[in-house]
């Protein structure tokens, strides 16, 4: 499916007070809507990515996969701030009619959310069967079964939590010191900051992988090397690859974007209380090897969240093992779907009987 643009034309208000003159919303759409209207899986992507959920969560989603386009009608939007076709720091502001660049306003997990609704209006889409997603995905996900309480049948939530916790923001107030340490950024220009985001790159991968990853992935076999040594080409390496394909004004919105999660903001004196108010029947999965969102973050969910089911999953690649081990999560996900199908089909024996 190629990329489609929805253009909500009227004032797009934000929580902070600020509002944006309109918006756009890229996104895809694969597979069918069935008669029943009930077959809808909405995938919220993480930092980086953008709509094309085929394209980096791959042995997921595709025609061989659990969630396969024949079956299922598959949505993913790119999120608010980022710089795939939403409206974002690149988008030229209607008003001045030059790029908003770093003058874009800070924006915040609920004004995704708020974005997605539109969408999901503009697509009339009621019920969703599967809202899904990983680290900044799995908080949009968390944050939209809290405002559209009977929105979502099944919440899916991998690698992510209640609450930015103070060590996250830490990684990302280093990102972000970093891109701004590059004099370039504040040139307002397309290609700002490149040297910056690239040493950002680097410094949020220590967090995405972790000591044991990078001993048996990027270690030295020459023990007589004095240079170029394979964790810090990685390093370059990843940096260089993040610059190729994003932008440093999107980087930092994103970031203050995942800072701001918070479920009980505005809504519960405690984060236990906004968690008790999911409706949706939960799957929360951790990695154990996670550094960034530890495993203790997943429990919290499973343990507040009504109906909810906690899974671990075993991986060597830390918080990026939510991307990287699709069979896994395949099994895990599948033995979900499965007992919540039996649970469904005894609670109808009961209804029938009785």
């Amino acid at each position: 499916m190629s990329l489609s643009t929805f253009t909500y034309s009227k004032r797009f208000q934000l929580e902070n007070g600020q509002s944006l003159p309109g918006i756009d919303i890229a996104y895809q759409t694969f597979g069918t809507l069935n008669k029943e209207r009930n077959n809808v899986i909405w995938v919220a992507h993480a930092l980086t990515a953008n709509s094309n959920v085929f394209d980096w969560w791959k042995g997921l989603f595709g025609e061989n996969d659990l969630y396969n386009p024949k079956d299922y009608f598959i949505v993913c939007a790119n999120n608010l701030g980022s710089c795939y076709g939403t409206t974002g720091p690149l988008s030229i502001n209607n008003e001045t009619k030059e790029a908003w660049f770093n003058y874009f306003p800070q924006i915040t997990i609920k004004d995704i959310v708020a974005s997605f609704e539109l969408l999901k209006d503009h697509l009339r889409i009621d019920k969703i069967h599967t809202l899904i997603g990983g680290s900044q995905g799995g908080q949009i996900a968390m944050e939209w079964a809290l405002q559209n309480k009977e929105l979502v049948e099944n919440l899916i939530l991998i690698a992510t939590n209640a609450q930015h916790s103070p060590w996250g923001i830490a990684f990302n107030e280093s990102q972000r010191l970093a891109i701004k340490a590059d004099r370039t950024y504040y040139s307002n220009t397309i290609d700002a900051a490149k040297k910056g985001l690239s040493a950002a790159r680097s410094i949020a991968l220590l967090s995405y992988r972790g000591y044991a990853t990078y001993d048996e992935t990027q270690k030295d076999e020459n023990y007589n090397k004095t240079n170029n040594y394979a964790s810090a080409s990685y390093q370059r390496y990843q940096g260089e690859k993040l610059v190729n394909r994003f932008n440093a004004y999107s980087y930092v919105r994103l970031l203050d974007a995942m800072d701001s999660h918070n479920v009980a903001r505005n809504r519960t004196e405690t984060k236990e209380q906004a968690l008790k108010q999911i409706k949706a029947t939960t799957l929360v999965i951790g990695l154990t090897t996670d550094i960034l969102f530890p495993l203790n973050e997943q429990k919290f969910l499973a343990k507040n969240i009504k109906n909810a089911v906690y899974s671990e999953i075993d991986s060597a690649y830390g918080h990026d093992g939510f991307l990287i081990e699709t069979e896994k999560l395949t099994k895990v996900i599948s033995g979900f779907y499965a007992n919540e199908k039996i649970k469904k089909d005894k609670l109808n024996l009961q209804k029938t009987n009785n």
